[in-house]
């Protein structure tokens, strides 16, 4: 554990007091604001050195609540989750407050107060947080906290950990040795890293290693007390979130395939129909206009509705299920099975189940616009409301590439398809298959709301900057 870990971690709790304090004294200011004296003249007597004694007298039930709900645990979580358990533990903080008034009879002079109190402590140690959060990611621009890793493995995996950690250093890690495999020779560079103290972790990047290497690396981590990371293979990812359970002292591992069950469902059903009826009346006139410029532009329909035999256009849903598609037409009538013959030269992802043509000479001049900011896919919004796709989830795909798919890849028909997803705001089109299943099957695995939302609020930026987009 690095000391500035530690230290940004301890300065958690008085920041968390400041902002606490910060939105009592909001709370109580707010309540004098003329606009709501206007409405409800104040008729308390409560002075702010006794609020202020008030709210000190409540801060340790405060913090007890949020050691509690793990707002100060050493690891760090993602922001979204963090800031889930900032509301749920500043609520369960006012309600043991609101209980130990209750049954101390001790009646609090002003509702609109503890109302305030309430919304403002959730603001502003949210707000804290993140500002926090924030000068942490700064600082290892800098190489202050930032992780030294060495990374064994030869993988496309490696690669990409390597690149990315390159191009990110506001993630915190520093490749200081890459090797391909882990043996004496590689313990000893180890070693001499560790002798200049640049060495704090091993990352295993080879989802192939043998279980000789890994334990033969456990121990040398064990041994020399560094940390040891590893990237999971397709497989691993596929098991999903695991709880134990102990049966007569033998213990049993359940596979938990996806939040996304019982009332996750619900939620995620009434979201897409909120998000969606909402969505179509922001971007109707925007269709309308779509289907206008198409038709002036070329011969044929509006709508790619129908395969070159007049079939009905089809994608996979949820459980292996065909469902009626259709999007706006962006390429000339009937040549779609083009992509399978004359062009099959210029797929630029071979050995995979998906199709991709670059340079697409189907593609007509306002299909060309209309997919690279991705309005070509707006009535999928009706598909949504339909029921057949989710606002987010997998991508569709078409039947006869399903069928190519390897059983570890069928873990993304486990939910609906989505509009845009984690591959999506990822690199979209530039984003190899398998990675794209990796990305679909850890959103499946962590499903939450704030997960949508944050996946909503970033596909904008991903399409008008046009990352990834053919």
């Amino acid at each position: 554990m690095k000391r500035s870990e530690l230290a940004f971690t301890l300065a958690l709790i008085p920041l968390d007091l400041f902002a606490l304090f910060s939105a009592g004294v909001a709370a109580y200011y707010s309540r004098f604001y003329p606009a709501f004296t206007s409405i409800r003249p104040v008729l308390f007597n409560l002075t702010l050195q006794q609020y202020l004694l008030i709210i000190s007298s409540t801060m340790p039930i405060w913090l007890f609540v949020f050691a509690t709900a793990g707002l100060y645990s050493i690891r760090r979580k993602p922001l979204a989750k963090e800031l889930t358990r900032v509301v749920l533990a500043t609520s369960a903080s006012m309600a043991t407050i609101f209980a130990v008034l209750f049954f101390s009879r001790t009646l609090f002079d002003s509702r609109f107060i503890a109302l305030a109190a309430w919304v403002c402590a959730i603001v502003f140690v949210g707000l804290g947080r993140m500002i926090l959060r924030g000068l942490e990611r700064s600082l290892m621009k800098f190489g202050i906290g930032v992780h030294c890793v060495g990374v064994i493995g030869s993988s496309e995996t490696a690669r990409d950990l390597i690149r990315l950690f390159k191009t990110n250093p506001r993630l915190g890690f520093r490749v200081v040795e890459q090797t391909d495999t882990f043996s004496e020779n590689t313990a000893k560079k180890f070693k001499q890293l560790l002798a200049k103290n640049v060495l704090d972790d091993v990352i295993l990047a080879d989802p192939e290693a043998s279980k000789k290497t890994v334990l033969d690396l456990i121990a040398f981590t064990d041994e020399e007390h560094i940390g040891f990371r590893y990237s999971a293979d397709l497989f691993a990812a596929a098991v999903g979130k695991s709880v134990f359970h102990m049966y007569a002292g033998i213990p049993i591992i359940e596979v938990q395939k996806t939040p996304l069950d019982g009332w996750g469902a619900i939620y995620k059903r009434l979201f897409d129909i909120v998000g969606s009826l909402f969505l179509i009346t922001l971007t109707s006139p925007i269709m309308i206009l779509t289907a206008i410029a198409i038709k002036l532009d070329s011969r044929g329909p509006v709508f790619f509705s129908k395969m070159d035999d007049a079939s009905p256009s089809k994608r996979i849903g949820q459980g292996g299920k065909p469902f009626r598609y259709f999007k706006f037409r962006s390429m000339i009538p009937g040549t779609h099975t083009m992509r399978y013959k004359e062009l099959s030269e210029k797929d630029s992802r071979k050995g995979s189940p998906l199709v991709k043509i670059q340079n697409d000479p189907r593609i007509t001049q306002v299909g060309s616009f209309i997919r690279t900011f991705s309005i070509d896919e707006l009535p999928e919004f009706f598909l949504v409301l339909k029921g057949d796709m989710s606002l987010v989830g997998p991508r569709p795909h078409l039947p006869e590439e399903v069928a190519k798919y390897k059983p570890e890849h069928k873990r993304v028909l486990t939910i609906k398809p989505g509009i845009t997803g984690m591959a999506q705001i990822s690199g979209r089109a530039d984003l190899d298959f398998d990675e794209e299943v990796r990305l679909d099957t850890y959103y499946i695995e962590h499903w939450s709301p704030w997960f949508d939302f944050y996946i909503l609020l970033k596909t904008p930026f991903v399409v008008i900057f046009r990352k990834g987009a053919y």
